[in-house]
């Protein structure tokens, strides 16, 4: 388990997945994430490629949010910070998760580059991994449909002697 002052991870279960999904489908993070179907998050939980956290807070002991990173295992130690998604926004959880992921990511695994694609229009995300040390590598343009529009991805990325 990987944990902080405030938030912690742990590893999500089957039975956590009926939260991971309605957060998903949550009208404040829709627009920036793409929903999953059960069947794949229940596939990624036991693959060792990729890591699939619950966040929870260490005061509450309950969910805020979930984490999803692919490359786990990935030999050139690129590691994908897929997905975060934060039910409870403004109380400073998804600083703290962000911190847990570099952590885990340059602490606990072999990762050289972690990297992560943000929707241009999710200015606070943006934001949030700029000032925790990710920089710009670019834009794939109109490369994904969200809610039936295609948007922009910025790419973004965090080395390991970054980190440290």
């Amino acid at each position: 388990m990987t944990d902080n002052h405030q938030v912690r991870f742990r590893p999500t279960r089957p039975e956590d997945l009926d939260y991971v999904m309605e957060l998903e489908l949550h009208d404040e993070n829709s627009a920036f994430i793409r929903h999953w179907p059960r069947e794949k998050h229940l596939a990624v939980v036991d693959d060792p490629n990729f890591a699939h956290f619950i966040v929870e807070t260490i005061a509450a002991q309950g969910p805020v949010g979930f984490v999803i990173l692919i490359g786990v295992q990935e030999p050139d130690g690129n590691l994908e910070f897929k997905r975060l998604a934060i039910s409870e926004k403004g109380n400073g959880y998804g600083r703290q998760a962000v911190r847990l992921i570099k952590q885990f990511a340059f602490e606990q695994t072999n990762t050289h580059r972690l990297w992560l694609e943000v929707v241009e229009d999710n200015i606070r995300a943006f934001k949030l991994y700029e000032s925790e040390g990710f920089i710009t590598e670019g834009t794939h343009r109109e490369s994904a449909v969200m809610r039936a529009k295609r948007v922009s991805l910025i790419v973004m990325s965090m080395l390991r002697w970054e980190y440290r």
